[in-house]
C-alpha cells in the first residue's frame, strides 16, 4: 500500500482490496462504520481528459458546485488520470467476529450493534435466521466486553461465506494490524468472497433499517438458496449527486449471488419490490433492475448529473447502452 511508507492512510477502505480507487470512486463504493463515508468522499481534488482531449481539474475547494457532481460518475465526464484524496496519520486495527446473533435483535438492537466498532457489517444467508457480525477496531477504542447484543465471539478465524477458507480473510482474534490489512474482510494475496459470483446492493435511509430486515426475512426461503452470503452495513451522508448515501445516513444491504443470472434476476425484482418503496438506492457498479423512472425517483440528481455529463461530453463519445438507460431520456 502506497501510503503505508509515509505513514498515512484513509479513513476507510471496501471490504475487499482487489478493486482499484478510481473504479471504486467512479461508482460509489464504500465500506461501512456509522460515522464513515464512502471513498468517495476522500477525493479532494480530481483531473479527468474529457472529450475533445483536454485536462480538466477540478477540486472540492475551486469548484464547489460542479464538483459533488463530478466525482461519482460512471465515467461519463472523462478519464479520470489522477486523484487527490484526504488522508490522516497511519492507524491500526483489530477485528473480532461475534456469532450466532439472531435477525429480530439485530433489528431491534440496531443502532447498539453498528455502533460496537469503528467499522461493523453482519452476514447472514437469511435463512436460517441468524447473523455473524464483524466488529473492526481502531487501537486505543475500547472494545465490547463479551457478546455483541448477544452474538458471542468467535473462539476461531471465520469466513463470510460458510466452508469457505478462513485464511483469504485479514486476521481476526482481535490480533491488531495495519489500516489496510484489517477494514477489508480479505486478504489481497487471496481470491476474495467466492470469486465466481454476481452481486447487488441497495442502501437504504437508516431509519428504514428494521423495516427492511423484516422485508427481507420474508424473503429468506427464497433468497438463501441462490445466495454466498448478504452483507449488511452502516454508510454515513455524504454531499456527492449519484452517492447512494446522498445526504442522508444510509444502511446498505449488499448480496453475493450464485453465478446464474436467470435464476437471480426474479430475485432482484422481488427485493426491489420490497426495499424501492423504504427509499432503496442501487449501488451502480452491481447488479440492479430498476427502471429508468424507478431510478429517476431514487436518485435525487439524476437529472442534474445527466446535464454535467451532455455539458462534459454532447457527443456522446463516453456513453454507453447503461449510461443511455441510466440517464433520463429528456438530458441524454
Amino acid at each position: 500500500m502506497g501510503l503505508e511508507r509515509p505513514g498515512l492512510a484513509l479513513a476507510n477502505l471496501a471490504s475487499l482490496p482487489h478493486i482499484s480507487a478510481a473504479g471504486a470512486i467512479a461508482t460509489g463504493t464504500h465500506g461501512s462504520g456509522d460515522h464513515n463515508q464512502g471513498l468517495a468522499s476522500a477525493v479532494l481534488a480530481l483531473e479527468l481528459v474529457d472529450a475533445d482531449g483536454e485536462l480538466r481539474e477540478l477540486s472540492r475547494d475551486a469548484d464547489p458546485v460542479l464538483f459533488p457532481g463530478a466525482v461519482v460518475a460512471l465515467g461519463a465526464l472523462g478519464v479520470v488520470t489522477e486523484l487527490t484524496l484526504a488522508v490522516e496519520p497511519a492507524y491500526d486495527v483489530s477485528q473480532r467476529v461475534h456469532l450466532g446473533l439472531s435477525l429480530e435483535r439485530l433489528a431491534a438492537d440496531f443502532d447498539a450493534v453498528f455502533a460496537s466498532g469503528y467499522s461493523v457489517s453482519a452476514f447472514t444467508s437469511w435463512d436460517p435466521d441468524r447473523a455473524a457480525v464483524w466488529v473492526k477496531h481502531r487501537t486505543g477504542a475500547a472494545e465490547p466486553a463479551g457478546s455483541v447484543a448477544g452474538a458471542v465471539p468467535a473462539t476461531t478465524p471465520q469466513h463470510p461465506i460458510g466452508g469457505m477458507p478462513a485464511h483469504n480473510c485479514t486476521a481476526q482474534l482481535g490480533e491488531p494490524g495495519p489500516w489496510h490489512d484489517r477494514l477489508p474482510h480479505f486478504r489481497a494475496a487471496f481470491t476474495p468472497s467466492r470469486g465466481d459470483e454476481l452481486q447487488s446492493e441497495y442502501l437504504l435511509p437508516r431509519e428504514q433499517a428494521a423495516t427492511a430486515i423484516a422485508r427481507l426475512r420474508a424473503l429468506g426461503p427464497r433468497l438463501a438458496p441462490l445466495l454466498h452470503t448478504s452483507e449488511i452495513r452502516t454508510v454515513a451522508a455524504d454531499d456527492l449527486w449519484l452517492s447512494p448515501a446522498y445526504r442522508r445516513d444510509s444502511v446498505a444491504f449488499h448480496f453475493t449471488w450464485i453465478a446464474d443470472p436467470t435464476a437471480v434476476a426474479p430475485l432482484l425484482a422481488s427485493i426491489e419490490d420490497a426495499l424501492l418503496p423504504l427509499g432503496a438506492r442501487p449501488h451502480w457498479g452491481k447488479l440492479f433492475s430498476c427502471t429508468p423512472e424507478q431510478l429517476d425517483r431514487a436518485v435525487p440528481r439524476l437529472r442534474d448529473f445527466a446535464a454535467l455529463a451532455q455539458d462534459f461530453d454532447p457527443k456522446g463519445k463516453f456513453r454507453n447502452d447503461l449510461l443511455a438507460t441510466w440517464l433520463p431520456a429528456s438530458q441524454a
